[in-house]
């Protein structure tokens, strides 16, 4: 890594491995601030069911330039430290990874101005990616007839089908499309077909711009199932159902937001296809099998420092914020 280029920390893993307490931990120890890399925490009113931080103050100054791009970065506070990019868009409104990529390094650029560091922090793998190895994403335009035929493909011959299409043509989509995502998998192969290449092959290495640190989180199986088990039962008691019936209300059942785990299991509860019961145990299954694809994608960068705990993490971060570095270690245990 070029040591003149800005320091930023990253923090993956799977959802529910404790990202999120040592991102503030480590915010309040080196003078950071946090950008969000979770594709679900962008959308405004979908709060329970996407874990977003109990948001403390909001910074009202949200807007956007003639060309869509942020031209004030939203910022939230939690436990005193800033969050950026959650809370940018209405469940309605379309959000790439391209678009992403440019409102994280108007964040990141923000806060290095200010003297803070920088900590993304997020299981969406393809955001962190694109973001910290500069990816050029080239950006396809949606082809109506195409879409349309794909998604009546769907209907006849199901999801399962569509998805075992994409992953035919474009192997990588497994780690990171959503399999019961009808939105994702339509672009995917919406993009795959139009292009005649994948859709994760489309990628421009461009030089990074940022000298990152990658910390890792990935607890035993056992246990980070345990903890999903119980972030959906809170979920359930904190009135994950009627956040979502607030939100068909406003938006409509059919809104592209809401294929995300959490949301689909408690449309399909509404809509009487299946009790509360099993729409929670397909809420915990279906989190379970996200997990263990989030940990497929990470496990395959060779960049991630996996930690044990908090100490070892302020360790490293503190070493590498005064020039030293670490070879990048295997992770010891998997999901």
């Amino acid at each position: 890594m070029n040591s003149l280029k800005p320091k930023i920390i990253a923090i993956v893993g799977p959802t529910a491995s404790g990202k999120t307490a040592l991102s503030i931990a480590l915010a309040k120890k080196f003078n950071g601030e946090i950008i969000s890399a979770d594709s679900r925490q962008i959308y405004r009113e979908m709060d329970i069911g996407t874990a977003k931080p109990p948001i403390e103050t909001r910074d009202k100054g949200q807007g956007t330039s003639k060309n869509g791009s942020l031209s004030h970065v939203p910022c939230l506070t939690s436990q005193g430290v800033p969050h950026y990019l959650i809370d940018i868009k209405n469940p309605d409104e379309d959000y790439t990874v391209a678009e992403y990529k440019r409102d994280a390094e108007t964040a990141i650029t923000d806060i290095l101005q200010r003297k803070k560091l920088p900590i993304l922090i997020g299981g969406t793998g393809l955001y962190v990616k694109t973001l910290l190895e500069n990816l050029d994403i080239p950006r396809v335009k949606t082809n109506s007839e195409l879409r349309q035929r794909i998604e009546n493909d769907i209907k006849k011959n199901g999801l399962d089908a569509a998805f075992k299409e994409l992953v035919g043509r474009d192997p990588e989509a497994a780690y990171i499309v959503d399999p019961k995502n009808p939105r994702r998998i339509v672009r995917a192969l919406e993009v795959a077909i139009l292009t005649g290449e994948p859709f994760t092959a489309q990628r421009k290495i461009l030089e990074p711009k940022f000298d990152a640190l990658i910390l890792g989180i990935n607890p035993p199986p056992d246990v980070l199932r345990e903890r999903i088990n119980l972030r959906i039962d809170i979920m359930m008691q904190d009135g994950l159902v009627t956040e979502v019936e607030n939100l068909i209300k406003k938006y409509g059942a059919d809104c592209q937001a809401f294929d995300a785990i959490g949301y689909r299991e408690i449309i399909d509860y509404l809509k009487g296809k299946i009790s509360l019961q099993k729409s929670a145990e397909d809420m915990k299954m279906n989190t379970w099998h996200y997990a263990k694809r989030q940990m497929t994608w990470f496990k395959r960068d060779k960049e991630i420092h996996w930690i044990k705990n908090k100490e070892e993490a302020e360790k490293m971060v503190d070493n590498f914020l005064n020039k030293k570095r670490y070879q990048p270690t295997k992770p010891t245990l998997s999901a």
